[in-house]
């Protein structure tokens, strides 16, 4: 599964969306972009990955989980896999949680190494870029949108109107 985390600066508002398989895209959610250095779901994401945590949100979402914050239809199939996994996708935010606090704190190791690269990448985002990742990955890179021949995930149309 591919995500894109993008943000726009003029609008103050961040998102992601993401393509499972060769075809299935997935919205993400558009947040107002707030005054940290990295999103609430960058930061889940890249914790998830780089733990190797695979039965909370991202993992359920390449999995097939259709979760109603993506604005998908949900389905029968991607409603038993976030049952399933019920707990282990409320660990998960606990497990974000810990990891935040510990990155904030300025403890080190390989999860504070990754959003401390996805931070400045993110920070560092210049209009028609996005920060690309392929789950399970926990390190992305910076692509640009306009660029020919690399595909691009376009944001909602008229995502302001979200908020």
């Amino acid at each position: 599964m591919q995500v894109d985390f993008y943000r726009d600066d003029e609008s103050r508002v961040s998102g992601w969306e993401a393509v499972r398989g060769k075809r299935t895209r997935i919205p993400g959610s558009v947040m107002g972009l707030g005054r940290g250095v990295i999103s609430h779901d960058l930061a889940q994401y890249v914790i998830e990955a780089a733990t190797g945590y695979r039965n909370g949100f991202w993992g359920l979402l390449s999995r097939g989980a259709t979760f109603k914050s993506t604005g998908r239809r949900r389905t029968k199939p991607g409603r038993a896999v976030i049952a399933e996994h019920r707990q282990d996708l409320l660990a998960s935010e606990h497990l974000a949680g810990a990891y935040l606090a510990a990155w904030k704190a300025g403890t080190g190791g390989p999860v504070t190494a990754a959003l401390d690269r996805a931070a400045a990448q993110f920070s560092g985002l210049k209009p028609g870029e996005r920060l690309r990742f392929e789950w399970p990955q926990a390190f992305g890179e910076v692509v640009s949108t306009k660029s020919p021949g690399k595909a691009a995930i376009l944001p909602r149309k008229n995502f302001r109107s979200q908020l």
